[in-house]
């Protein structure tokens, strides 16, 4: 090993080394961005950018899973890629679809995870949809780390669709409109959304140094800690990772006070 490598070996598990477990976050929201900017400047095909990205995806969640993290939620296809060019959007669906499957064996550590799907499956592909539900059957049992795969998902229908189960609910009651606005609670919307019963984000991270959400989980971050990462998910490390944690870890949570 070159002594640049062993040096930075070094100064990463330094960095792990240092954390405090019990401030380390339950839950952490990934938007897994900068695939196609990745392609662009390798010379490769959006298609490799991809799955070069979904390559990522099970190291990462194998990092997770050796420093405890609960819940982690991947934003993976939004509503708003599923209207990307035909011949692009096949392509990820089909990446997507490989790697959902792949995440049904477990982790490269051998240990399972728990795969729940958080979007409106109706706007998937059927392939796309019947493997999800498939994996959520399959990997129902598992009692090791939560994996929320967001796939046809946006927040705003998120919010949407939770109001709409509430007035659908209610209407079956015969309650009225009017009725449910009077009564109507925070917990009453969250009760209803793709992550009920789940810890909130403690943590969102975002690479490829774009500073927004893009409707990612906007209910449930309203108090999340956010860490933008300047590296494209490709390219993402694990001392980058140990980075973003020990940043949080180092933050005093206010929680809105």
């Amino acid at each position: 090993m070159h002594l640049p490598n062993v040096l930075y070996s070094f100064y990463e598990r330094r960095l792990a080394a240092g954390l405090e477990r019990d401030r380390l976050p339950r839950h952490i929201g990934v938007v897994l961005d900068g695939n196609r900017r990745w392609a662009k400047a390798s010379g490769a095909t959006t298609a490799d950018g991809h799955q070069a990205g979904a390559e990522k995806i099970h190291e990462f969640l194998g990092w997770c899973d050796e420093f405890g993290i609960k819940v982690v939620t991947l934003y993976m296809l939004s509503t708003d890629n599923m209207s990307r060019p035909p011949e692009e959007l096949a392509q990820l669906v089909g990446i997507i679809g490989t790697t959902l499957r792949r995440l049904g064996d477990g982790l490269p550590n051998g240990h399972r995870v728990r795969v729940q799907a958080v979007g409106a499956s109706e706007l998937l592909p059927a392939g796309l949809a019947g493997t999800l539900a498939d994996l959520e059957a399959r990997t129902a049992d598992a009692d090791g780390l939560h994996v929320n795969v967001a796939v046809g998902y946006g927040g705003r229908r998120e919010i949407v669709d939770a109001v709409k189960e509430l007035l659908i609910e209610a209407d079956g009651e015969g309650r009225g409109a009017a009725e449910v606005a009077r009564e109507l609670t925070d917990e009453q919307i969250s009760d209803r959304l793709y992550t009920r019963g789940q810890p909130d984000p403690d943590l969102v991270i975002r690479t490829s140094g774009e500073q927004r959400l893009s409707g990612f989980l906007m209910w449930q971050s309203a108090y999340s800690e956010f860490y933008f990462c300047e590296a494209l998910w490709p390219d993402f490390r694990r001392v980058d990772f140990v980075r973003a944690l020990r940043d949080f870890s180092s933050r005093q949570r206010r929680f809105g006070s």
